[in-house]
């Protein structure tokens, strides 16, 4: 449903705009998007300084504040591994933020607000490319389907709470996502990272090969970062209904070619060895992107590019990346 008083319009540069996981790898670049566009009023805060978790002290910093706007990129993120490892910390970490985040903003009467979910909140099995309609009608993927859960119901309480105060609130589903400021843990990051510091390492170190988690086969798309930043800030702008809506690059690639682009980027010669007594996850996650397409933007920054500026990146910060 359509909010009929909601105009798209631009948002004021002078506009409060709170961005909620300012550090992560979504909200720093929202921050950057956002600076860059010449907004004047943007604020974040650290988990040390705000925890989003403590309910008391959520409701206090937007009486206080009083954002105009909210995007919400704070989440507990991790990859297949950290997922299936911890799925309680994940549903509960999850729902706590985004429960406090949505009732605080609504006891603050914010006029605008945009959650970000995850492509995972879809059926394992969902028909490819994946429509917004697929939402709820099929089993989820059990290695992360706690951490999907907690983001079904953040688009819940979106809905709940446009209809029951009439908020200009929506919810997008970025596929996997990634670009300077990524995890590169060796255990808890996303494939896309964790496969560069591997093949990073192996260079480094001469090793011979590198193993793979799974048959390689599974596809997935990937996002850069600053194409998302982008896409939130247009949605804001220009997107106004309960329904959410996918944000992705429009085509996907292998695991295994995955592996083979950035052994490239990396100048990695040595051998990529499939591991497959480990799990694949979903075989397939390609978001069907014609809505956000209909209303005018696309993303930009292709996959080898984004590749070689992540690593680029990587490279910069590698005493940084080494202790996580």
């Amino acid at each position: 449903m359509t909010n009929s008083n909601f105009n798209p319009r631009p948002i004021d540069l002078g506009a409060r705009i709170y961005v909620a996981g300012h550090r992560g790898l979504a909200g720093g670049a929202v921050m950057r998007n956002l600076e860059s566009r010449g907004f004047t009023n943007v604020i974040g805060r650290t988990s040390s300084e705000l925890d989003l978790r403590n309910r008391d002290a959520v409701m206090s910093f937007f009486a206080t504040e009083k954002p105009y706007a909210v995007i919400d990129a704070a989440a507990r993120v991790g990859g297949i591994q950290a997922n299936n490892t911890y799925p309680a910390e994940f549903l509960s970490d999850n729902l706590q933020i985004q429960v406090n985040l949505m009732d605080a903003a609504n006891k603050a009467n914010v006029e605008r607000l945009i959650f970000l979910g995850s492509s995972c909140i879809y059926p394992k099995f969902a028909s490819q490319p994946i429509r917004e309609d697929s939402l709820l009608t099929g089993a989820l993927e059990p290695t992360n389907d706690a951490y999907a859960i907690a983001k079904i119901a953040g688009i819940m309480q979106v809905q709940a709470s446009r209809r029951q105060y009439g908020r200009s609130w929506i919810s997008a589903m970025p596929t996997n996502l990634y670009g300077p400021g990524d995890n590169f843990h060796p255990e808890n990051s996303h494939v896309l990272p964790a496969l560069m510091r591997r093949i990073h390492e192996a260079k480094v170190n001469n090793k011979p090969e590198v193993v793979i988690w799974g048959s390689g086969k599974p596809r997935r798309e990937f996002l850069h970062v600053d194409d998302l930043a982008s896409a939130v800030v247009f949605l804001l702008e220009n997107y106004d209904s309960s329904e959410t809506i996918n944000v992705g690059f429009g085509s996907d690639v292998s695991i295994r070619e995955l592996a083979e682009t950035i052994a490239a980027t990396v100048g990695y010669s040595g051998e990529l060895i499939q591991d497959t007594t480990k799990p694949d996850g979903t075989p397939q996650k390609l978001l069907d992107v014609s809505r956000l397409s209909d209303l005018g933007w696309k993303a930009s920054i292709s996959l080898e590019d984004g590749i070689r500026e992540t690593y680029g990146w990587y490279l910069e910060h590698i005493q940084d990346v080494r202790s996580k």
